[in-house]
């Protein structure tokens, strides 16, 4: 697994790979840091991400919880069929907000505002 983080208003945190047992605490790490640094409006970019276990999900629960927590959000962008499916089935798709790609997840931070 990879992890890009783009600071910013919003900030970007492009994955690639698998989230499992292997790499959900690197993925949790790098997220929770973002949110101690207060960047807690975040997306993550899930377009390269190919496969993710309940050790993933648990990492995506972690950060949704701590950035809610500081006033931000978390939401998933480009989601790809396998990896939603496990997100459906575990009902992570009424606990996150989906976004078919990283502008609309984006701009759906500043839609609220208005």
């Amino acid at each position: 697994m990879q992890i890009d983080i783009t600071p910013g208003d919003v900030t970007v945190a492009a994955i690639s790979g698998s989230v499992d047992s292997l790499t959900a605490e690197q993925l949790m790490q790098a997220l929770g840091k973002a949110v101690s640094d207060n960047q807690v409006r975040l997306v993550a970019d899930f377009s390269e991400v190919v496969y993710t276990s309940s050790a993933g999900l648990r990492a995506l629960l972690a950060t949704l919880k701590d950035a809610r927590r500081q006033g931000g959000d978390f939401r998933l962008a480009g989601v790809q069929p396998a990896v939603l499916r496990v997100l459906e089935l575990s009902g992570f798709t009424s606990i996150l907000k989906l976004y078919g790609d990283v502008g609309s997840a984006v701009a759906s931070f500043d839609a609220e505002l208005q």
